[in-house]
């Protein structure tokens, strides 16, 4: 086990996937957005190439893994995550599926082929810059919060690239830019298909929002039903549990 971790890491396990990743309380474990949006979106299963930006410690890779056989890339900027994400790959035995890189998610289209992917996906910095400063936080988990090097259209305009027609991308963000993710999306030939708010538990107000867009879509928008994670007395939801756990046998 000691040759696969470093200095304060550990290896968890991906329950439902059976899967193992390897996390740091110090540097970067990944939330239960990573979980939602690798559920939430439409990926074809027998083959397809599939790409997720800001890929952290490479959870959504992971989860998508056991989704698809397509080949997956993972895009991750910060080295010390990349390596991370990289051993994780490697103790799975995924290599032939997963491949993990280091790159800017703003030049990263035309290095891995423009128009070249049938899915993107992107669990992107969700606060602007400014108030990075007002975060007692480290630096590798300020770089993933914050849009310190990623904005969110230059997002979605990378995303689009990446695309082929026809192809499907999806994000995970706060509902607070909502219009921010569509303006942006419909000016980079993303076309809002289907949303999913999330909610705390009934009563609260939602607090991430889920979002997948074709390219060159048609307009037709649909609004899913609500995503409670917690039920009244703190539990995880029987949708949510079954994400994390998998399906009760």
């Amino acid at each position: 086990m000691e040759q696969w971790l470093k200095e304060d890491e550990r290896l968890d396990y991906l329950l439902a996937e059976d899967l193992r990743i390897i996390q740091s309380p110090s540097v970067f474990s990944f939330s239960l957005d990573a979980v939602l949006l690798s559920k939430f979106v439409s990926i074809p299963y027998q083959k397809g190439n599939i790409v997720d930006l800001c890929a952290g410690n490479g959870a959504i890779p992971l989860f998508l893994s056991a989704r698809t056989r397509g080949h997956i890339t993972a895009v991750e900027l910060q080295d010390r995550l990349v390596d991370m994400a990289s051993r994780s790959v490697q103790y799975n035995q995924l290599q032939e599926q997963i491949t993990v890189m280091q790159g800017d998610v703003r030049t990263i289209a035309p290095l891995l082929g423009i128009e070249n992917y049938d899915v993107v996906t992107c669990n992107p910095p969700y606060f602007p810059a400014y108030k990075a400063s007002e975060k007692n936080v480290k630096k590798h988990v300020a770089i993933a919060r914050h849009e310190i090097y990623l904005k969110l259209d230059e997002m979605v305009y990378s995303a689009s690239k990446l695309l082929k027609q026809g192809g499907k991308a999806a994000f995970v963000h706060r509902p607070g830019r909502l219009l921010d993710i569509v303006i942006a999306m419909r000016a980079n030939r993303l076309e809002p298909k289907r949303i999913r708010f999330v909610y705390p538990k009934e009563g609260k107000e939602a607090n991430m929002l889920l979002v997948e867009g074709i390219k060159d879509g048609k307009p037709d928008l649909k609004i899913l039903p609500p995503l409670y994670i917690y039920e009244a007395d703190g539990k995880y939801t029987t949708e949510v549990s079954e994400m994390l756990y998998g399906s009760k046998q």
